[in-house]
């Protein structure tokens, strides 16, 4: 008996000393103590500053880009974002055209590090064998795409090895990962570890801004039904419709491990985990993204348990999810054709995929349009808004690198779509025909979409419908992190397709008595209205609305500018209104005019030549500025209207790959697109 209790109360030491909480925080405010936010730096403007950056960046401690051979850590995704050169995995240099504004690296929550700790020859763990030396550099090749495919087809069920102490580890922390054998905390947490430090040091207030943060990776199971535990062998974070989001921190006290799928599969207990750090004094905010991907399930009227949301739900969203990620490399969620038949330009740039699925992703309860109606909606029935957030772009690159340039597009996870081949842009020669038969018969071939399409093409769906997207843009009056962190907060930012066209949009009353050649023309748009991401109240005719754009300089002309309004109308005998959307035209370049029956600028007759991608270069617009009033305002109505701005045409980046190539462009892909930018929304509610 005696030896039995010593031998429990030994169990119970070691999960004491190895299992402290992840909650625990820690305050990394002097990490580098030169630096500082308590003073204004030089750039600080009330009437704030345009900052561009990503807030979606993957590195070598996400076990999916390892797994596809990313070695670029934390400090060279900075140093890549403030202008510098990175190595792609397959070997090539990557560089942005022009610096951003801040960054955030997100690693995956989920077994964050562990994978190259399994990679190391060094480590004898049972269950890694697989992955040893999977980035040697003779294994970073084109000819390894097969193993690295088959190894994620079967990874969430590789690592499956419980043991004894691991159990008792899992039922004391109530943290799955416990519980399997190749799971290794101490790498865990020195990777969280190294994200942190690496965001303290790159962090430079009024030049450069970073963000501590990490992705949240959850989704719901095939069969729609919600997931609440992790099953290795079935169910589990990359199957069904995707929830994934990114965590970002403000300030400099972080938590010692980020809150992970395998602690819950639940959105709503990370909000649970997230509020409890706010009364510690740690503000974050989760960012929603590839709702396109979640097969109807990430704008649902339901909550977790399948309840219908209320006051209480939407609160709880809304203070945790200000923002939504509207565009990526894997598509955009802006709206959809079936969803907005009457809007010319809602086929743009979608994947209509499951995240990690091959499954199609039904479109209602999937788009950002469609999810601000239905808010408005809710809010008819009395339940609050949980869907009135504002929207950022992003890139989810997994090689640390922004890939936001149409015509030199590196895509997203290094290896597998790395080339103009292994993405389906142009066709493949006889000997990659045969690969690609060869690659098809073996586990995880079918994955990586290595089949052949007609007699010429790799095939993966998601490939060539991912997208050279898109960028988070804010104003704040200064470039550090509480400035822009307080953007999110109260929504005014924007979504850019990977353009970096500078918008503003405002609001208000009596806001056209100024001049738009006013040189205070923004002091008194913010005195007098409200900018993207505001409240109206009780308007009893049209507020005035400011839309100001100007062109990325190195992009094409401006085109036109739209506002896209959402409203409820009541008919006859309707207990509450029914959700509506309108698209205006409000302002043309070259001088036309919008037609006032059906509210659209005559074409500007811009032209893109396909066999070098050169574009009109006499037609279009530097900058668009105007007032516009709704025609069919309704002061009884609730409603929402952003911005949307649109560039002249010009080629996508699989027409860019094929006329690299010399070949003609793939016959069933777009061969342009028109490049945009949307603001966050401005939302009208009727006094009550």
């Amino acid at each position: 008996m005696k030896s039995i209790l010593g031998y429990l109360s030994i169990v119970l030491l070691v999960l004491l000393w190895s299992c402290s909480s992840g909650d625990d925080i820690v305050d990394y405010s002097n990490l580098v103590p030169e630096k500082s936010e308590s003073s204004k730096t030089a750039g600080y403007s009330e009437d704030r500053n345009v900052y561009f950056g990503d807030l979606h960046v993957h590195t070598k401690h996400s076990l999916d880009a390892y797994l596809f051979g990313t070695t670029a850590s934390p400090d060279d995704a900075y140093k890549y974002a403030k202008g510098g050169p990175i190595e792609h995995p397959l070997g090539f240099e990557m560089q942005l055209r022009e610096p951003l504004d801040f960054y955030a690296v997100t690693d995956h929550g989920f077994l964050m590090g562990n994978l190259e700790w399994w990679a190391d020859p060094n480590n004898l763990t049972p269950g890694t064998e697989p992955f040893k030396n999977l980035n040697a550099p003779e294994n970073r090749t084109v000819e390894t795409m097969a193993t690295r495919g088959a190894l994620f087809a079967s990874f969430l069920s590789t690592p499956n090895d419980f043991y004894l102490m691991g159990i008792l580890r899992y039922l004391w922390t109530g943290d799955q990962s416990r519980a399997l054998r190749p799971f290794n905390a101490d790498k865990h947490r020195s990777a969280w570890k190294d994200v942190i430090r690496s965001a303290q040091e790159h962090n430079d207030p009024g030049n450069f801004t970073t963000f501590v943060a990490y992705e949240y990776t959850t989704s719901m199971n095939r069969s729609g039904e919600n997931v609440t535990t992790f099953n290795p062998r079935g169910t589990g974070p990359y199957e069904g419709g995707n929830l994934h989001r990114n965590v970002i921190f403000n300030g400099n006290r972080f938590t010692l491990e980020p809150f992970s799928t395998l602690k819950s599969m639940n959105p709503e207990d990370l909000w649970t985990w997230m509020d409890g750090l706010r009364e510690k004094g740690v503000d974050t905010i989760a960012i929603p993204h590839n709702s396109n991907g979640s097969n109807g399930q990430m704008f649902e009227l339901e909550d977790w348990a399948g309840y219908p949301v209320g006051k209480a739900y939407a609160e709880f969203r809304m203070r945790n999810e200000p923002l939504v990620e509207m565009t990526q490399v894997k598509g955009t969620s802006e709206t959809h054709p079936l969803l907005s038949p009457n809007d010319e330009w809602a086929d743009f740039e979608i994947m209509d995929f499951r995240v990690g699925n091959p499954g199609w992703s039904r479109p209602d309860g999937s788009y950002v349009r469609q999810a601000y109606l239905d808010g408005l909606s809710l809010q008819e029935e009395q339940r609050g808004n949980p869907y009135k957030f504002g929207m950022v772009g992003a890139s989810d690159t997994h090689t640390g690198a922004i890939s936001d340039d149409e015509s030199n597009f590196h895509s997203k996870v290094g290896i597998l779509d790395g080339t103009p081949q292994s993405r389906g842009s142009v066709p493949l020669t006889d000997d990659e025909v045969q690969q690609v038969i060869d690659i098809s018969n073996i586990s995880g071939g079918g994955l990586i979409g290595l089949k052949k399409i007609g007699d010429a093409y790799y095939s993966n769906p998601a490939f060539r419908q991912w997208s050279a997207s898109g960028l988070a843009v804010v104003w704040a009056e200064e470039n550090t992190r509480d400035s822009i962190f307080n953007a999110f907060r109260r929504k005014e930012t924007y979504a850019t397709s990977g353009t970096r066209i500078k918008l503003r949009f405002f609001a208000g009353k009596d806001l056209d008595n100024s001049p738009l050649s006013d040189e205070n023309l923004i002091k008194k748009a913010y005195s007098k209205g409200v900018p993207m991401g505001g409240d109206l109240i009780g308007f009893e005719e049209s507020p005035e609305f400011l839309v100001w754009a100007v062109r990325d300089s190195r992009g094409a002309p401006l085109q036109r500018v739209q506002i896209i309004k959402g409203f409820v109308e009541n008919a006859i005998g309707d207990p509450v209104g029914r959700p509506n959307e309108r698209v205006y035209d409000v302002a043309c370049s070259d001088g036309l005019v919008v037609d006032p029956v059906s509210q659209r600028c005559t074409d500007n007759g811009a032209k893109v030549n396909l066999a070098d991608c050169s574009i009109s270069s006499d037609v279009g617009a530097s900058e668009l500025k105007t007032y516009w009033k709704d025609p069919d305002f309704d002061p009884t109505q609730k409603a929402f209207y952003y911005v949307r701005v649109l560039e002249n045409p010009t080629c996508r980046w699989s027409t860019w790959d094929a006329v690299k190539r010399g070949v003609e462009p793939r016959p069933d892909l777009h061969k342009t697109l028109q490049e945009r930018a949307w603001s966050s929304p401005i939302w009208h509610t009727p006094e009550t």
